[in-house]
């Protein structure tokens, strides 16, 4: 599936309030939405300038709801995700979602921050605000790609 609107992606985002991602060893399972609203924050704290790694860190769960029937592995989910927001976000934010669960893939501070802020949402108690608050950067990324002719 190919998202084509901004608003389609944030059905999808909408979509994952109350879905559980696997826990971390030793953790509680997380809700997908809350998780992916305070990675984002995160990134924003972190990188303020980087709009695109944060909504990498927005984006990330909407795989999981691609293909409902298949679970599949995270890279799976990845895969879906990546797939599905590349036409709309890019494909900096489109290989930014891909790579992030894979081990064993070389160093990049993009991804290492990624990472880092993935496993700070888990266990941080932080209000994130609402999805609502990301809809003009989303907008401002899908636009800047129908500009480049990534989109009709």
């Amino acid at each position: 599936m190919e998202l084509r609107s901004v608003e389609e992606l944030m059905d999808l985002l909408y979509a994952c309030r109350g879905a559980r991602d696997a826990p971390v060893p030793g953790g509680a399972p997380v809700d997908t939405y809350d998780h992916a609203l305070r990675t984002a924050a995160l990134l924003r704290r972190g990188r303020p300038a980087d709009k695109e790694l944060q909504v990498a860190g927005l984006v990330r769960p909407v795989g999981r709801l691609l293909q409902p029937g298949e679970p599949g592995t995270r890279a799976d989910r990845a895969d879906r995700a990546a797939d599905a927001v590349r036409a709309l976000l890019g494909e900096r934010v489109a290989g930014l979602v891909r790579c992030w669960p894979r081990p064993g893939l070389p160093p990049e501070d993009d991804l290492l921050a990624l990472r880092a802020a993935d496993e700070e949402a888990r266990t941080a108690c932080f209000d994130a605000g609402v999805l609502e608050d990301w809809r003009t950067v989303l907008e401002l990324l899908a636009a800047r790609n129908s500009r480049l002719g990534a989109v009709d």
